[in-house]
């Protein structure tokens, strides 16, 4: 078989360049410390890094996501410090405008003050987030949630909504509360029903927040609670049926008006034809409450008429800034679940994170003592081979001639 020196030639160059490629490729993964350069060197390990890569990838989004919400949910908690620091403060107020000693221009200044705290939770309830967003305008972020309308109240203008966020593979957390829930769904009076004083008594009876002493008879409904004389009354259904009766000493300490299972407690003394209102709970936003408690103080209570119509709005007043302090603190107990949510799933996280880390490395890490022994075998060979080459190149019958 014949040879010619081309052909020596070729087949001297093509193996040196091949130990050369893998020279390369064995100087490159000792650069990188990488085993798996490309899906060539090890296809199964490569499909494997690329899902641990994507796991990998997907976890640190939760991160970010768990950081977003985390600072939301702290920013909420604030919120509904403040806010109740503002409700603290009113019922305060509400107390020490109920004092007898006061006189009319004493409670227009606590109006005055209240009127500003009023104007305090309102910003609150319009507080944004670091983006810009309202934290309590639901899903409508952009949207102021709460101003006064043209009827003079302050209307919830955000929706319902309420936006989960994903931290883990099943697992999303609420970063908000919609500002429906904070501060407008609150229940009304004690929860089972309200009470209040018809605007044209003229005596001087007072009415309290009353209580629910047997929940199986309570009928809801609208009840009205009238006296027939100074010392006896009875209380009649919404279609004027009678519900319950009885008598009344005037101005006696502890008295009750007792019907449908519930009791009511009852003091001064009430004029024939005064009567009261008994009516089921519904909702009252904050706002209004303090609307209620600010046009009762700007009433005055100059005759003793208008001071028991005063007493009784003060009464249902503190129940209802109670129902507030309720609503505030169990919102608030939802968002320290939420934030103990997030730190759990972090913690886990970071777990698993590490692991994944691990496991993408025991894959792709290079084990330097080999890679280094096999370099200098293919250093070696790849100058045995330039030597040789060197040699043969010599070989001609022109050198003989």
């Amino acid at each position: 078989m014949r040879i010619s020196s081309s052909q020596i030639y070729q087949l001297a160059v093509q193996s040196m360049l091949s130990q050369q490629a893998s020279l390369a490729k064995t100087q490159g993964q000792v650069a990188t410390g990488k085993r798996v350069q490309t899906p060539a060197d090890d296809p199964v390990a490569a499909v494997q890094m690329h899902q641990l890569a994507v796991q990998i990838s997907q976890s640190d989004q939760y991160g970010k996501n768990s950081t977003i919400v985390t600072g939301r949910l702290q920013l909420e908690e604030q919120a509904l410090n403040d806010a109740n620091t503002v409700i603290q403060r009113t019922r305060e107020l509400v107390v020490q405008a109920n004092t007898a000693t006061l006189n009319d221009a004493d409670r227009q200044s606590i109006a005055t003050e209240l009127k500003a705290r009023q104007g305090e939770l309102l910003a609150i309830a319009n507080r944004k987030d670091g983006n810009g967003e309202y934290l309590f305008a639901g899903l409508s972020g952009n949207t102021q949630p709460f101003a006064r309308g043209s009827s003079g109240s302050i209307q919830y203008q955000g929706d319902t909504g309420a936006r989960s966020v994903q931290v883990g593979d099943s697992l999303g957390v609420q970063d908000s509360d919609p500002g429906s829930r904070l501060f407008m769904d609150i229940i009304a009076g004690n929860g089972t029903f309200t009470t209040a004083a018809s605007a044209g008594n003229a005596g001087s009876g007072v009415l309290d927040a009353g209580s629910v002493v047997n929940a199986a008879a309570w009928t809801p409904g609208n009840y009205t609670v009238s006296f027939t004389s100074a010392n006896a009354w009875q209380a009649t259904d919404s279609l004027g049926n009678v519900v319950g009766s009885g008598s009344y000493s005037s101005g006696a300490s502890g008295s009750t008006i007792a019907f449908n299972g519930i009791q009511v407690g009852i003091s001064g003394v009430p004029a024939t034809g005064d009567s009261f209102t008994v009516a089921s709970a519904g909702k009252q936003d904050v706002f209004s409450t303090m609307d209620n408690i600010i046009g009762a103080l700007q009433s005055g209570a100059s005759t003793d008429p208008k001071r028991a119509q005063f007493i009784t709005k003060m009464n249902s007043s503190l129940q209802q800034l109670d129902q507030v302090d309720a609503n505030f603190t169990q919102v608030h107990s939802q968002v320290g679940v939420r934030l103990a949510m997030l730190d759990d799933a972090d913690t886990t996280r970071a777990t698993t994170q590490a692991d994944l880390t691990a496991a993408s490395g025991q894959l792709s890490d290079l084990d330097y003592a080999s890679a280094v022994s096999k370099m200098s075998q293919q250093l070696l060979g790849l100058q045995a081979a330039q030597q040789s080459f060197g040699s043969i190149s010599k070989l001609s019958l022109f050198n003989y001639l």
